[in-house]
């Protein structure tokens, strides 16, 4: 779908997740820290995967990165230490050209984003060809500000679930997420693998079957056996730690993302 079909920057998004589980298989967004495992080979690096994934999300590095297990940690860590600034991300974003063809979502903590300024960052993320953000450590309930900022600019603010979210909570977040929900496989940090149990499974078509957007499934997904006994069950699978440790071993990115779909 071209860039003129498309009303809004995050429909892009949810357009482009659709199409991917159109062909029967889940989308892939493929999960990258901004500035890893240098600044220098980010955009290189950014290239790469948007060849291979569906979409691709940009982690901005933060020094109390809650939600990410010891591979995110160690790439956001060492981002910071080459002297990663939102700021650069942005420019550096804005002055790919040409532009990645996938979407492209920034998953931020609060704090950088409140520190760049909010009356600012929207304008500034839609010049960069920012598609959406996901914010782990901003509660629905404190987002109001942060979702009309975007509003304006018409970029998604996606939401998060997870497997302990109860069913009227769940409805209430899939009716605001856009762009897709983003559904947590596991209480806890990321980068732990997953046998994707039954129960996960169960709890995915439960997600998907009260949401009116695409759904995610992040957290765990490193094979293309995860990505292949979630298809049905999901829109597309969010790939993360196991291909940041591609990039700090300086393998291919996309040829990894390419495996997944085997």
């Amino acid at each position: 779908m071209n860039s003129s079909t498309i009303a809004q920057p995050r429909d892009s998004i949810s357009a482009a997740i659709t199409a991917a589980a159109s062909k029967g298989r889940p989308a892939l967004v493929g999960f990258m820290t901004a500035g890893f495992p240098d600044r220098a080979g980010f955009a290189a690096s950014l290239r790469a995967i948007a060849s291979a994934a569906d979409v691709v999300e940009i982690g901005v590095p933060f020094s109390d990165p809650m939600a990410d297990g010891a591979t995110i940690q160690r790439a956001s860590f060492a981002s910071l230490q080459g002297g990663f600034t939102l700021t650069w991300l942005l420019q550096e974003l804005g002055a790919m050209q040409p532009r990645p063809q996938a979407p492209i979502l920034l998953m931020s903590y609060l704090n950088p984003l409140l520190a760049f300024g909010l009356g600012r960052l929207p304008e500034a993320a839609k010049s960069a060809g920012v598609d959406g953000f996901i914010i782990p450590d901003l509660p629905f309930e404190e987002s109001a500000d942060m979702r009309a900022a975007l509003d304006r600019v018409g970029i998604a603010l996606v939401q998060m679930v997870t497997p302990v979210t109860p069913d009227e909570r769940l409805r209430m977040l899939s009716a605001a997420s856009q762009g897709f929900v983003y559904a947590v496989t596991m209480t806890g940090t990321t980068g732990k693998s997953v046998a994707v149990p039954n129960e996960v499974l169960g709890y995915m078509d439960r997600v998907k079957a009260m949401s009116p957007i695409p759904v995610c499934a992040g957290f765990g997904i490193r094979t293309a056996d995860h990505v292949t006994r979630m298809q049905g069950h999901v829109d597309g699978v969010v790939v993360g730690s196991a291909l940041v440790e591609v990039l700090e071993r300086g393998e291919d990115p996309a040829a990894f993302l390419r495996s997944l779909r085997a």
